[in-house]
């Protein structure tokens, strides 16, 4: 098999992985694409096209909650967008769950776009080395605010509120930064801010699916497909989105499980030595 070839397959594989675990799935990509070889501009371009692969992939894992939220649309009204407490039901749930992923949406696009061309401006000022011990630190510091949250007492609030959307819609649009676990920040957001495990998690990754289209169409628009040639770029796609769809179930079952927190920390220690090293 082609080298360029197996890079995209492994790249893909690993992108259908990574992405259910707290560990940011673009940083490790980046990493290891820059260890191949690839400059830090092309890894990152690279790692965040895949997103789409595995956007597919939650789509069609989700296809039954997204039909219900979808369902809420023709009831939707500004003055009901996010219903009180004490009106909540099973339809109310719904049509918050619509206005929390509407606005969290626009608020990561407006983030997230901003993240993405100081991010453009970083990485070409930054070697290879000090680009990898970057992407580093922030992985330490995402597995930090995990561990913080794990211990965190939720308050049992079922529904999401406007408050809830922007704040978790702006963090996952830094998430666009290599290192920075969009899972682990948002689910952890959202731990804070009163809700269980299962439900930050399903809010989390029901906003993944526009947020990873927005991040490749993103690429994209700005780039074209990244340093592969097309058909390489297409199996890649395919192979996160078919390998995501594989793991998914049994991932999730690990994440509740596994103190993610601690690979976090220990994969980004390791980048950073492994970038502090480059660079001597």
């Amino acid at each position: 098999m082609d080298r360029s070839v197996l890079i995209a397959v492994v790249a893909g594989a690993l992108q259908g992985i990574f992405e259910w675990l707290p560990i940011s799935s673009e940083g490790n990509i980046t990493v290891f694409l820059t260890a191949l070889g690839s400059s830090p501009e092309a890894a990152v371009q690279f790692s965040l096209f895949l997103h789409a692969g595995t956007a597919l992939s939650a789509t069609v894992y989700y296809r039954d909650e997204l039909a219900d939220v979808l369902g809420a649309l023709p009831d939707w009204r500004p003055g009901n967008a996010f219903p009180d407490a004490d009106r909540r039901d099973a339809n109310c749930d719904e049509t918050a769950t619509l206005s929390f992923l509407a606005v969290a949406t626009l608020a990561s696009g407006v983030v997230g776009i901003a993240a993405y061309l100081t991010l453009e401006t970083v990485v070409s000022a930054l070697t290879g080395g000090a680009f990898v011990a970057l992407v580093g630190v922030l992985l330490v510091l995402t597995g930090v605010l995990q561990r913080v949250a794990d211990g965190f007492e939720f308050g049992g609030r079922a529904s999401p509120d406007l408050a809830d959307a922007v704040l978790v819609g702006a963090l996952q649009g830094l998430a666009i930064l290599p290192g920075v676990s969009r899972s682990g920040t948002t689910a952890s957001a959202l731990l804070f801010r009163g809700h269980d495990g299962p439900s930050s998690f399903r809010l989390s990754f029901l906003l993944s699916i526009p947020a990873a289209l927005g991040a490749g169409v993103l690429v994209l628009l700005d780039t074209g497909i990244p340093s592969v040639a097309p058909v390489e770029a297409v199996l890649a796609l395919v192979t996160a989105a078919v390998v995501g769809y594989l793991t998914i179930d049994a991932l999730m079952r690990v994440v509740e499980r596994v103190p993610f927190w601690g690979v976090c920390v220990g994969l980004g220690a390791l980048a950073v030595a492994g970038g502090a090293a480059l660079t001597i």
